[in-house]
């Protein structure tokens, strides 16, 4: 069986394709994410993770947390961060694919219909080629509700933002411009 490599963003993403990739390949989650903050969030999403991991059979492998590198890579780049945020996590994961004898990699990203596939697309093929190792895209959005569900039945923490301090900032941008206007009254 293939060797996959699969950059997972969180444990309730990894649920539904990994069950599907795991009939093809021999899975090994790859939790390599600095741009998730703050470093509290970063913990969370980890644990939940690593428990989910244990639990159902998946070798699990932790690439160092650089949220410095990841703050420099989109810093005023606000339209534009998620690109260079998927470049950044997906070039990471070719590199340590091709590095540690993968035959190919993906990543739990294509889950989420809050993303930008064509660029997830676009960059994983880019990084693939660069690096010498196959991207292995999937659409997985419509199994996103299920896999959430699953993921709320089994108690497991479920983020309510990318991660990134922009997307974070985003979460609360109406609430932070009530706060201001009423302090301000």
């Amino acid at each position: 069986m293939k060797k996959l490599l699969l950059h997972t963003c969180c444990g309730p993403c990894l649920i539904r394709p990994g069950e599907t990739l795991k009939a093809e390949y021999e899975i090994t989650s790859y939790y390599y994410n600095p741009n998730i903050h703050p470093t509290t969030e970063y913990i969370q999403r980890l644990e939940t993770l690593a428990a989910y991991c244990r639990d159902n059979g998946y070798r699990l492998v932790v690439g160092d947390y650089e949220p410095q590198r990841h703050l420099i890579e989109v810093a005023g780049l606000a339209e534009a961060r998620c690109a260079a945020c998927y470049r950044l996590r997906l070039m990471e994961a070719a590199r340590y694919a091709a590095q540690n004898g993968f035959d190919a990699f993906s990543t739990t990203l294509t889950v989420s219909p809050y993303q930008k596939h064509d660029l997830i697309e676009a960059i994983g093929e880019q990084a693939g080629e660069e690096h010498g190792v196959e991207f292995i895209y999937r659409d997985f959005r419509a199994l996103y509700r299920e896999g959430q569900e699953t993921a709320r039945t089994l108690g497991m923490y479920r983020q309510s933002y990318c991660g990134c301090i922009y997307s974070e900032m985003e979460r609360y941008e109406k609430k932070l411009a009530r706060a201001e206007r009423e302090a301000r009254e």
